[in-house]
């Protein structure tokens, strides 16, 4: 079946959509109308997903948490009861003072199932030609008096309870967002009992999924949330893969347990998954110490080889994230594409600490292609 893309931009709001008769996908980013404490962005999206019918399956909402509630009663006019996970996220060295924006994934034409635990929605679930997809969200521990380390163990056994709980396995997964409260305090600790946790999942034998592992607190002051897609294939026809990076070595190399990017191919097109990338070189080291721009450049080159590994190009984007240490420097970013003759896509900005202190800026990402579009 013929699927194509389409994409639109209106003011501040970018959609990403994919579609066939009767189904369609939808990936939106949206930024505040004027001085970044309104909740526009929730206005424009609801008009985007009443002009397509979509159901929201997960959110991010990126900036101050002072703004929590009064965000979510902001939501709930402009988009209805909000049934699906919406992770709220705050950089941990920021001032809280203002919003940056918002994604949201959605889907038209398909039954979609939410997901609760704990009278707290969570994930969505649904099934597309034989496809089963499960987005999850705001995923956390129940106990913020538990340390970082049982936390973050619980936190994933909660998302294998739950994957298995809609007839999915923690195999499953073929992304993860991780987002750590005051990151640069335990990295280290996190990455031990996740790589212990894929360990006795078998996961270094199977796929290891792609993620991202941020530094931003949160609404409910714990010690992570967590994030996750999962894809399970009811048939061969469907192939999922981990795709290495052109420019750097594996992560796994230096203890960090993900992989640089995933692949999802189906007979109508091509979906790519590519991790959190920052301006580390092909041995693991951080590069351009104290350079914003040069870490930016680096990164936006290791990012395009990947792309264009799997035939793809900036072009093919259908939402990113790009964090920053200091959101100061955000503007970096549009200077590059600019300088570069880079097309527009879609990109949210977020306040955050990267997985180093050297580290500058990450940018996440995911492309798609479709084959034999009219």
């Amino acid at each position: 079946m013929t699927m194509i893309l389409k994409t639109s931009r209106i003011g501040e709001l970018d959609s990403v959509s994919l579609t066939t008769p009767g189904y369609a996908e939808h990936y939106i980013t949206a930024h505040p109308n004027g001085d970044g404490t309104s909740f526009s962005m929730f206005e424009n999206v609801a008009k985007q997903l009443r002009e397509t019918n979509a159901t929201i399956i997960g959110q991010y909402v990126f900036g101050g948490c002072e703004f929590h509630e009064e965000g979510m009663q902001a939501l709930e006019r402009a988009c209805g009861p909000v049934t699906w996970p919406v992770t709220w996220l705050q950089g941990d060295q920021c001032s809280g003072t203002h919003l940056t924006g918002t994604q949201v994934f959605a889907v038209s034409g398909v039954d979609v199932q939410p997901i609760r635990i704990d009278d707290q929605d969570v994930g969505s679930v649904f099934e597309h030609e034989g496809v089963k997809y499960c987005m999850l969200g705001n995923i956390h521990s129940s106990s913020m008096k538990a340390s970082r380390k049982e936390q973050t163990r619980e936190t994933f056994e909660r998302m294998e309870e739950t994957l298995r709980a809609v007839g999915m396995e923690f195999s499953d997964i073929v992304r993860t967002w991780i987002y750590l409260d005051d990151l640069l305090e335990w990295y280290d600790d996190f990455n031990e009992v996740r790589t212990q946790f894929f360990k006795e999942r078998g996961v270094f034998e199977k796929m290891v999924p792609a993620s991202t592992g941020i530094g931003t607190s949160n609404h409910a002051d714990l010690a992570l949330v967590t994030g996750l897609l999962a894809i399970k294939p009811a048939e061969d026809s469907v192939t999922i893969q981990a795709v290495p990076s052109p420019l750097q070595c594996p992560a796994i190399d230096y203890k960090s347990s993900f992989s640089r990017a995933v692949e999802v191919k189906t007979p109508s097109h091509k979906r790519l998954y590519i991790s959190g990338t920052a301006s580390i070189e092909p041995g693991g080291e951080t590069v351009h110490l104290d350079d914003t721009m040069k870490q930016v450049a680096l990164t936006m080159e290791v990012v395009q080889a990947i792309l264009e590994s799997r035939g793809m190009d900036w072009s093919d984007t259908t939402r990113a994230i790009a964090y920053f240490k200091d959101d100061a420097e955000a503007p970096l970013l549009q200077a590059y594409c600019q300088e570069n003759d880079l097309p527009h896509f879609p990109v949210a900005i977020a306040h955050s600490d990267v997985c180093r202190h050297d580290l500058l800026f990450e940018l996440e990402l995911d492309a798609m292609v479709t084959f034999g579009a009219a």
